[in-house]
């Protein structure tokens, strides 16, 4: 999930967005004692789907959704980039949770990027950061001759369940 929110003069015109990622995959490589020592993730661009704005003058529309999903698209140039990669092999255990540094890569630049992971449960985990979108070339959303406008800074959430997939009976 992202989270942007909105900013400036005008900001009560526009909405805080929730968005989902519905298309992307990962893949984490364990070393010895289950020690993760390797995970690439994979976002398609082009499967961004707004699911929910609020503190908006009104209600979203579908149609607003879809316009917001088609900004987002061209502003993070998916048709020229249509992946975001996410690579990591550093992690650092703490507290049934911990750190993990790598590299993302978005819009065509790659920077540096860290995950805060916490657990929430048995084989449970959430992952969370801030992406900045000026690090990697892109202009945040405005409006209104920059009235209103989107935060640099795009909040990213993803919920991980490591546990063994159910066998099914046959």
């Amino acid at each position: 999930m992202l989270r942007t929110f909105r900013d400036g003069l005008a900001s009560q015109a526009g909405h805080d967005l929730t968005i989902e990622v519905t298309i992307w995959n990962g893949e984490l490589t364990m070393g010895e004692k289950g020690v993760p020592i390797a995970l690439e993730v994979r976002i398609q661009m082009d499967s961004l789907a707004v699911r929910e704005g609020v503190r908006g003058i009104k209600p979203l529309t579908d149609r607003d959704r879809r316009e917001i999903a088609y900004t987002a698209r061209r502003l993070l140039t998916s048709d020229r980039n249509p992946e975001a990669v996410y690579t990591a092999d550093r992690f650092e255990a703490k507290n049934g949770g911990g750190v993990v540094e790598g590299t993302f890569t978005l819009a065509g630049t790659s920077q540096p990027l860290g995950l805060e992971v916490t657990e929430t449960g048995p084989d449970r985990y959430r992952a969370t950061t801030t992406v900045v979108q000026s690090a990697y070339g892109i202009r945040p959303y405005k409006a209104f001759l920059g009235a209103l406008k989107v935060r640099d800074g795009v909040d990213v959430e993803v919920e991980i369940d490591m546990s063994a997939p159910e066998k099914s009976e046959e």
